[in-house]
């Protein structure tokens, strides 16, 4: 047996009286023993969650429903139907969920979801934003606040996490939808980062584009597939995990008015050609045209999705470190960075062996997970 793996969910199962007792295991990194909690294991393809101020989560499902969990995660005390309707297709569907910097006064959440259009638009899609107040379990005065442009065929790639800055705006990571040189074009939103007020409505400051057809809610640009996203706490700036082709995963420091290099450039390659240095698109090197990726993944892709700068006092020695969930990778990836410079990565989790859709960090400092497979899962240590 693995020696990383204790027996503890044996354990717990042997021990309790309770039949809905919850599956607990213990795995070793380099600095902690760690255990995961099995929460919830009830969950239909979650994909985003946020802590309320009372501690309990509200967790987005793709096909088009958030729940409201208990704090202790085991019971859903509520199922939200009401959101603007989702196209669920492929990479679709709802998508992530944040709560307004002022949430304990004006009770407002905001969610991202694939949005299906409709008359011209029919059988085109694209990322949409939208926000609504949440009063005693309902959500009251939905808005759609912003729209991905333009709406285009294809199930993939949609992105999308939200992110507020200090100054209360909101940054919203938006795919290519899987067409390649829109993350180029500045005319449309594709394969960009968004800046906008939480109304909606464009900020004034936001970058100044030389081209007369640039979108004014554009922030960056040359981005593939950016599921993950969180604010340095050391500097305020936004930092993102995106997806490259075949390799060349991406973690990003995002500054305003700056290119990525998606398409022209990545350390990945084009699906089917054979994974060496060779087949690096554009070389693989972004500078000095664009913005360097502060680390990447050869020759394999992990998939990343949420992240999150850790901040909370059980696990001290991982302080201001990223941890980014993998699809493809099934893991936990723990990168510690000294300024931009990546300086230590481990894979934690992995003997799980699960899709690891998004990370959050609790109110009391635990590290929650959720899974493709339907699971809410606690990190503590032992």
């Amino acid at each position: 047996m693995n020696p990383v793996i204790f027996l503890l969910s044996i354990i717990f199962a042997l021990t309790s009286n309770s039949a809905s007792a919850q599956k607990t295991s213990a795995y070793k990194s380099a600095d902690y023993n760690i255990l995961v909690q099995e929460l919830n294991s009830t969950l239909k393809s979650p994909w985003g969650m946020a802590f309320l101020p009372d501690k309990r989560l509200l967790i987005t499902e793709k096909s088009g429903i958030l729940l409201i969990v208990s704090a202790d995660g085991k019971t859903i005390q509520a199922r939200l139907t009401n959101l603007p309707k989702v196209a669920s297709d492929g990479q679709g569907g709802l998508l992530d969920v944040a709560l307004d910097p002022n949430f304990t006064k004006n009770k407002t959440i905001y969610w991202s979801y694939a949005e299906a259009g409709i008359g011209k638009e029919n059988g085109l899609s694209g990322t949409a934003v939208a926000r609504g107040k949440l009063q005693n379990n309902a959500l009251q005065d939905i808005q759609v606040i912003y729209r991905q442009t333009p709406k285009v065929k294809g199930s993939g790639h949609f992105g999308s996490r939200l992110v507020f800055l200090a100054d209360q705006t909101l940054l919203v990571t938006l795919g290519e939808r899987q067409k390649f040189t829109p993350a180029q074009d500045i005319s449309q939103s594709l394969g960009k980062v968004i800046r906008i007020h939480s109304d909606g409505k464009i900020p004034v400051n936001n970058p100044k584009w030389k081209n007369a057809k640039a979108l004014p809610e554009i922030y960056s640009l040359g981005h593939r597939n950016p599921q993950g996203a969180a604010i340095n706490p050391l500097t305020g700036e936004l930092w993102i995990s995106e997806h490259g082709p075949q390799g060349g995963d991406e973690i990003n420091r995002v500054l305003a008015g700056k290119n990525y290099g998606w398409p022209v450039v990545s350390y990945g390659c084009n699906y089917g050609q054979p994974e060496s240095d060779e087949c690096r698109l554009g070389g693989g090197k972004h500078t000095p045209k664009y913005i360097e990726p502060l680390s990447y993944w050869v020759p394999r892709s992990i998939a990343p999705s949420g992240m999150i700068f850790y901040t909370g006092k059980v696990f001290t020695k991982w302080t201001n470190n990223i941890f980014v969930g993998a699809l493809a990778g099934t893991a936990l990836w723990r990168v510690q960075f000294s300024g931009i410079k990546e300086i230590g990565r481990e894979k934690l989790l992995a003997e799980m062996q699960e899709r690891i859709r998004d990370v959050e960090q609790g109110p009391d400092g635990m590290i929650y997970l959720l899974t493709d497979s339907g699971k809410l899962l606690m990190v503590s240590k032992l």
